[in-house]
């Protein structure tokens, strides 16, 4: 058994490891500080977010030493789990800030659909690692948009359109690099622009529209629908190259920036440890993509193959929203950036699906 632990340990890809612990570092020490400086003596976030933190690393090396294959043999059991939980949130689940998407069980706080990420990126490399693709493009593109037109349904009924939109996005990221043809791209952009132009007259609250609108002129409504956004921009343009240093960014201290602990770390980051601070956290990005994406050429099987570039797209796309977010490029929808921003459910998920992918990286090594 020791000696099965060990070759484990020793075939890990212990550089992809460093770089998702460097991003938890990160984000540990900006929660902590905010906590600080807002004179948040018991630090219950930053407390939370070190339980949160732990279990998740537990669960990491657990899953990357448990042979991937157990996930695609009960993927589907994942997704009829995952589809239940959205149902039940809907049902029993609670309340913040407008949106009925949590469970609260026994004080602590779980947001499933971190969870329904995973199900997602999940059941679509299961999905296409089977599926002839090319043989009945139409019928697969209708197949594995409807599994997760269900999921992106039962979320927006929460409603929460920016997780929904995440959902949508990792779907339509898998079938471009999949390879589905340029014809059947652009009539999903068709039928999209038809549908978002519906959803934008029928759907959308005022408010919604008042921060998408915000991305064009957050000066416009800087005391309202566009202070976040204002105040991000600030936080991010005030750090300078070294930043003002942990502990002393105005904005965020002094309680100008909302949602600092999540929504807007970035900005934080930004603030605190200025232009230095984004470089290494955008480093530890890359890095974690190229480990990822470089380990491909070596795993054997399609599913591992598609399940490493659906995770990576998904804390791609993650990213990248919560950066544009943060100054001022994307509409505020409440997506968190990656292993930084504070929150249990999104660190163990990501956690989780890391695990897989160190899962995979680990046999495909030692076969």
């Amino acid at each position: 058994m020791f000696n099965k632990i060990f070759i484990y340990l020793k075939n890990s890809d212990w550089i992809l490891f460093s770089a998702i612990l460097l991003l938890v570092c990160f984000g540990l020490s900006e929660i902590y500080s905010v906590a600080l400086g807002q004179g948040a003596t018991d630090l219950l976030n930053f407390k939370k977010q070190v339980f949160f933190v732990g279990l998740g690393f537990a669960l990491f090396f657990f899953i990357s030493f448990t042979d991937y294959n157990f996930f695609r043999s009960f993927s589907l059991h994942f997704y009829i789990f995952g589809a239940l939980l959205l149902v039940l949130v809907l049902i029993f689940g609670m309340t913040i800030n407008g949106t009925k998407g949590w469970f609260s069980l026994g004080g602590v706080v779980f947001q499933p659909v971190e969870f329904i990420k995973f199900v997602v990126v999940l059941f679509l490399a299961k999905y296409f690692s089977e599926g002839s693709f090319k043989i009945s493009p139409l019928k697969h593109l209708i197949i594995s948009g409807g599994g997760v037109l269900l999921l992106f349904a039962l979320v927006l009924l929460q409603p929460d359109f920016g997780s929904g939109l995440l959902l949508f996005s990792v779907w339509l990221a898998m079938i471009i690099i999949v390879g589905f043809k340029k014809r059947y791209l652009v009539a999903l952009f068709l039928i999209f622009a038809v549908i978002g132009a519906g959803a934008w007259t029928v759907y959308l609250e005022p408010y919604q529209k008042d921060r998408i609108m915000t991305v064009f002129n957050p000066a416009n409504d800087p005391l309202d629908s566009g202070y976040n956004v204002a105040q991000a921009i600030i936080a991010i343009g005030s750090g300078g190259v070294f930043g003002r240093g942990i502990g002393f960014g105005s904005q965020s201290q002094l309680k100008f920036l909302p949602e600092s602990q999540t929504d807007f770390i970035f900005a934080v980051i930004s603030e605190e440890l200025g232009f230095l601070g984004i470089a290494l956290v955008l480093t530890f990005f890359s890095i974690l993509f190229f480990r990822s994406l470089f380990s491909i050429k070596s795993v054997k099987d399609d599913f591992g193959i598609f399940f490493i570039l659906g995770a990576m797209s998904l804390i791609f796309i993650e990213m990248f929203i919560n950066i544009g977010m943060n100054m001022g490029l994307l509409p505020v929808v409440g997506i968190p950036l990656p292993f930084v921003s504070y929150g249990g459910s999104a660190m163990i998920s990501n956690l989780i699906m890391l695990g897989v992918v160190q899962s995979i990286i680990l046999r495909s090594r030692i076969r």
